[in-house]
């Protein structure tokens, strides 16, 4: 175990406590932490990418663990967010499939070459985190901060699936090469 893998873990341990902040009180308080919570084990994910590259200390288990506990981070919150009527569950189900899909996919060429992330897929995880925690905080009584919240999940949304579709071509010309 090292520093890079123990994030990874933390960050898993703050999916349920996102969905039980969400989804257990009806709360400013309870929004603010799961605002504060989701936006905290997020930047351990850029934290701990870095520290095992500069450290060398990139383990198997880390680079399987890691993009698994993103789409699980994020995936409760959208799942939350959803059930509690502030993201349109087909929303959730496209970005989903969309990550579900692609990690599959990765996954599935992992023994012949190992597919990293692309420069759109960093930027579609900002995007993501930035529309997650915008729906997260409470400043509903800002009368424009709900529909900047909404611009920011369609421009997450737009570029999950360009960037989605941009992995199945990259992934299909690597399985044609085999």
């Amino acid at each position: 175990m090292n520093v890079p893998n123990s994030l990874t873990l933390l960050r898993l341990a703050c999916v349920p406590v996102v969905g039980v902040l969400v989804l257990g009180s009806d709360t400013a308080a309870a929004r603010w932490a799961a605002a504060l919570v989701f936006v905290a084990a997020s930047l351990t994910d850029m934290v701990d990418g870095a520290v095992a590259r500069s450290r060398q200390q990139v383990t198997s288990f880390g680079t399987l663990l890691d993009p698994i506990v993103d789409k699980a981070l994020t995936g409760m919150a959208l799942v939350a967010l959803s059930i509690v009527g502030e993201v349109a569950w087909w929303i959730t189900i496209v970005i989903m499939v969309r990550e579900i899909g692609v990690t599959a996919l990765r996954l599935s060429v992992v023994r012949t070459v190992v597919v990293p992330a692309s420069r759109g897929g960093k930027v579609k995880t900002i995007a993501q985190i930035i529309a997650i925690t915008m729906l997260l905080v409470p400043l509903d009584q800002l009368e424009l901060w709900g529909a900047a919240a909404q611009v920011a999940l369609w421009i997450a949304l737009v570029i999950t699936v360009v960037t989605g579709i941009e992995y199945v071509i990259a992934i299909t010309r690597v399985r044609g090469r085999r």
